[in-house]
């Protein structure tokens, strides 16, 4: 039997553990989260990367009436960083929630479909992406991807003998 584990830690907001850097990557994704097309849910998200040249990059939601054509704000920022910067290695990701309608005591997680996106860009840059899931009063840091989708799908699995 293999043992699996999972990697992460919960720390306070107003913590002074935090870089300078890392409380900029927080501030980006609150402040995008304003951009966000949300009309339908209300329920607003922000996603800030920090690429290995010290550029951030930042994307929200974007719903439609047909559901299945709006984005997320994670693969939002990921495919903006991919496409202006194919060859440059992302560090760490921030996502945070705004909502009118919900208290959000916790801080939410990336849906299924972002986890998947976010650890093939892990794997593809072969380094570990750190992500912060965070709110007015927590931070929750996973040292890489892999963590949030420890039984992820790959390209491998899909190759004939």
């Amino acid at each position: 039997m293999q043992e699996l584990r999972i990697e992460f830690m919960k720390i306070s907001r107003n913590s002074n553990s935090f870089t300078e850097s890392e409380r900029a990557l927080f501030k980006k994704a609150l402040d995008v989260c304003e951009n966000a097309y949300a009309p339908y849910s209300n329920f607003r998200v922000g996603a800030t990367l920090l690429l290995e040249n010290k550029l951030f990059i930042s994307g929200s939601n974007q719903e439609n009436a047909s559901f299945p054509c709006g984005i997320c704000a994670e693969r939002t920022a990921l495919f903006a960083a991919r496409s202006n910067y194919p060859n440059l290695k992302i560090i760490k990701i921030a996502i945070t929630t705004k909502s009118r309608d919900f208290n959000n005591t916790n801080p939410v997680a990336p849906c299924g479909i972002c986890r998947q996106v976010l650890l093939e860009y892990e794997i593809k840059q072969k380094s570990d992406i750190e992500v912060y899931l965070f709110n007015k009063e927590k931070v929750i840091k996973f040292n890489k991807a892999k963590d949030l989708l420890p039984f992820y799908f790959t390209e491998e699995r899909l190759k004939r003998k």
